[in-house]
């Protein structure tokens, strides 16, 4: 399970050519493995988000990449953070895994939702649907998937989704965990309950024991042992060995990517020891681990392990 999660956010980097874009990312995730993050996320997402910089910023089919990453790896998870359910049949999407698990010697995890970016969703024609489209599709679509990486052979007449004794051979090498994010109280945090091995709360610090009240909630309705459940929080940070480096770092991202202005309250921006005391307080708050976005300077060699140095410590 993810306690110390490092994600790579964003694929546009400073002089940077499309030819040396995989290199740094290679760059990133072994830095990543070497200082203590447990597991290396990419977003499943086809167009930039908005807030991290414009649609037509680089983004590369993250199962793809992921798949590459393992053979640059050896003992970090991977997994995307989190895929899109609205943008695969749920059979192909758990035989993609199980390949992603396989090629990677047992690596493999599943982090899923409901699918919310409406544009992307437009222009490349995926079905959007409604709220509550979306997540009818994510609770078949999580019966699925659970049932053949499980290894038994599904079937559905669902609303949503048909499959009938869905095979899944080879069988995934290890036992896949099954990531939801998000922190909808009434039905996310209810579907981790019910279907999930790990929730990763996307909410504000001051919001999180709220969330975990909400789950345990769920858990003892459901009659999950909550224990079973481990609970991480996404975060955005910008460290460097010093105060200011790490201010200057965050202002020039947000000269080169000035969407990501919005991400100012939410980042975490500090030397070592500023950085380290705000995630203590994160993981006072109750839950098991962190996410970690560093698209402000993660690409800078050694801030990838520097933060690993940092944070890896404090969960100890």
């Amino acid at each position: 399970m993810t306690r110390l999660g490092y994600q790579i956010a964003n694929f546009t980097y400073p002089d940077v050519p499309d030819e040396q874009l995989f290199a740094t990312i290679v760059a990133q995730a072994k830095e990543a493995e070497a200082s203590g993050f447990d597991t290396v996320f990419v977003m499943d997402h086809f167009y930039q988000l908005p807030m991290l910089g414009e649609p037509d910023d680089p983004m590369i089919e993250c199962y793809t990449l992921l798949s590459a990453l393992a053979q640059h790896t050896s003992t970090v998870r991977l997994s995307s953070l989190v895929t899109g359910n609205t943008y695969r049949n749920p059979a192909l999407l758990a035989k993609t895994v199980t390949a992603l698990d396989i090629v990677s010697g047992g690596r493999a995890q599943l982090g899923i939702g409901a699918g919310w970016y409406e544009l992307e969703h437009d222009s490349l024609g995926f079905e959007f649907g409604t709220f509550t489209d979306r997540f009818e599709k994510l609770e078949e679509a999580l019966q699925i998937i659970r049932g053949m990486l499980a290894g038994d052979r599904p079937t559905l007449d669902g609303k949503r989704y048909r499959v009938r004794e869905a095979l899944n051979v080879p069988a995934p090498l290890s036992t896949i965990p099954v990531m939801i994010g998000g922190g909808g109280e009434r039905k996310t945090l209810r579907m981790v309950a019910q279907y999930a091995d790990e929730s990763n709360l996307l909410c504000p610090p001051a919001d999180i024991p709220r969330k975990l009240a909400a789950l345990d909630e769920h858990c003892e309705r459901l009659g999950r042992d909550r224990s079973e459940i481990t609970v991480t929080v996404q975060t955005y940070v910008c460290m460097a060995p010093t105060h200011d480096e790490a201010v200057a770092e965050f202002e020039e991202y947000v000269r080169r990517t000035p969407a990501a202005e919005v991400r100012r309250g939410q980042m975490i921006i500090g030397d070592p020891d500023e950085v380290a005391a705000r995630y203590a307080e994160i993981l006072a708050a109750g839950v098991d681990g962190f996410t970690v976005n560093a698209a402000a300077n993660g690409h800078v060699p050694g801030r990838v392990s520097l933060l690993g140095e940092t944070l890896a410590p404090l969960l100890a």
